[in-house]
Order: structure tokens, then C-alpha cells, then sequence
């Protein structure tokens, strides 16, 4: 893909990164990226979180094998693996620290910026993943209404968030989450948006009751974990032990059973949903 055909806005540096001529404040920790891509390759939850996204794009695949926007895609490990899948992907991340992480990792097309800053056109993009995102946006309807003017009449948005307000930790805090969603919640947020959902369900169905007894419940009564970011990504992503990896692993394996066939699941820490634009008469016309 020629990136400079996307906008006028956008400059390729020297080292294959694409950047806006304007920058644009994020709510995301800016150690959080350098953190992430140190636990990311071994990780069981990055790598399930993965093979479930990539279950629902194969599912639900783009129109005309067009290109996923990896919006707020950080160091590109779902871009990653969904160009290695045979998918046509493109990270838009505002973070510095993650554009060039992404790059060394391999993903071919990176943009450092927000899609307001690369100045993206109207109707241009033929599918968007935003991958744990959503709860970053203070005005989560108002940024889900530029996703829908930036996609095509017969776009796709891919999207994940975290689960439950009363999981609600001071992980969430120092990620700058604005919330947590129910399944209901995100639907309805989306159809707010103007989108039409097509498929939605929780995965990670082992992980609530875990959350709640040690992060959320500690965290209502004011009890926080004294650790530092770096040092909380390494402990929450290390391997468990060999007996209950092997329990996670198959039940995990189930839910991307499930989501081939198409199977919502009523239970679990994270949501995943499948929508496309509701085409309005001004759209239409």
C-alpha cells in the first residue's frame, strides 16, 4: 500500500515510519507501550487475545481483501499477526515509543498518529480494528462516529475492550481506561455511533472471578499492589504453572472454537465485536 496516497498530512521519516505534521495528547501511560512490547511474544494473554481477533477477521474477513487500520495498535503485535495470517494491515499509533517498536518488529505500514492528525479521508478505509482502545476515549461516541465517517459504506470495525465496571482496578487507572464495558453496554454504544453490530461475545471467560479477588476487590477497599508498571507487566503476563497452563490453554482453545462458529459467549473479562456503519440518508446520498 502507498501510504502517501492516504493523506496529504502525512511524512515518511528515514527510518519507514509515516508521521503527522501534528500531535495529538493520548490517554495512555507513555512507559505503556516499551512495557508491552517486552512481555508481548510470550505472553498467553496477547497471544489468545490475538487468535481470537484473527478468529473473528477470518470470520467476518474485510470487503475486496481490503486493509485492517490497526487504529491505537501500539507495537503492532495484532498487525503482526494478522499480516502474517494473509491479512493487508496498516498500524495508526500516536505513540512514538510504539511506532518504532512495531517497526522493528517487522510491520511493514506504520503511522505515527491519531487518525485525526494523519487526516485520513472521509469514507477511505475498508476496516478498522480497535483492539482495547475504546476505553482510552473519554468520548467514546464521539471518537466512534469519526471511525464510522473514516470507513467505506461497506466497511468493518473490529473492535475489543475490557469487561465489567466492577472489575474495575488500579490496573485501569494506571492504563488510563475511562471504563470498563458490559456486552450490552458496547453494543449499545456502538449503535449510538451509528453502527449496526453483527456479532459480539465475551472471551476470556476463565479471567473475571481471578480479577475481581485480586485486583478489583483489594482496590475497593484501598489496598493497591506496590509495583511499578514494568515491573506489573512482567508479573501479570509471566506463564502460570505447568498444571493450570495446561487447564487455561484448553479452555481458552474452546473460545476460538466458538468464535469460528459463530458462537457468542455469555461470560468472560474482555469483549469482542464485529459491526459495520449504519448508512444514513446523508451518507446514502
Amino acid at each position: 500500500m502507498d501510504i502517501g496516497t492516504l493523506s496529504s498530512r502525512l511524512r515518511r521519516a528515514d527510518d519507514g515510519i509515516w508521521h503527522a505534521t501534528d500531535a495529538q495528547a493520548i490517554s495512555y501511560p507513555s512507559e505503556g507501550n516499551d512495557n508491552c512490547f517486552a512481555v508481548e511474544r510470550d505472553s498467553w494473554w496477547f497471544n489468545h487475545r490475538n487468535d481470537c481477533i484473527l478468529a473473528a477477521v477470518e470470520t467476518f474477513p474485510p470487503p475486496s481483501h481490503g486493509s485492517i487500520f490497526d487504529v491505537g495498535g501500539g507495537n503492532g503485535f495484532v498487525s503482526q499477526g494478522l499480516a502474517r495470517a494473509g491479512f493487508n494491515t496498516v498500524l495508526v499509533e500516536p505513540g512514538e515509543a510504539g511506532a518504532r517498536n512495531a517497526k522493528a518488529r517487522g510491520v511493514e505500514n506504520v503511522i505515527c498518529a491519531t487518525t485525526e492528525t494523519a487526516g485520513l479521508e472521509p469514507g477511505s478505509l475498508p476496516a478498522v480494528g480497535l483492539f482495547d482502545v475504546i476505553e482510552h476515549i473519554k468520548d467514546d461516541i464521539g471518537f466512534l462516529k469519526h471511525i464510522h465517517m473514516l470507513l467505506k459504506d461497506d466497511g468493518l470495525l473490529y473492535a475489543t475492550v475490557p469487561s465489567y465496571q466492577m472489575l474495575w482496578s488500579g490496573e485501569d487507572v494506571r492504563a488510563g481506561h475511562f471504563r470498563r464495558y458490559s456486552r450490552e453496554q458496547i453494543c449499545r454504544t456502538l449503535s449510538q455511533s451509528g453502527f449496526d453490530v453483527l456479532f459480539s461475545s465475551y472471551f476470556f471467560r476463565p479471567l473475571p472471578i481471578p480479577i475481581f479477588l485480586l485486583r478489583a476487590l483489594p482496590h475497593m477497599i484501598g489496598i493497591s499492589r506496590n509495583l511499578s508498571s514494568d515491573q506489573a507487566a512482567t508479573k501479570d503476563h509471566a506463564s502460570p504453572g505447568k498444571l493450570f497452563s495446561w487447564a487455561l490453554e484448553r479452555a481458552l482453545r474452546r473460545e476460538t472454537g466458538n468464535l469460528r462458529r459463530k458462537k457468542p459467549m455469555r461470560f468472560g473479562a474482555s469483549c469482542l465485536l464485529v459491526a459495520r456503519p449504519r448508512l444514513s440518508e446523508n451518507r446514502m446520498s
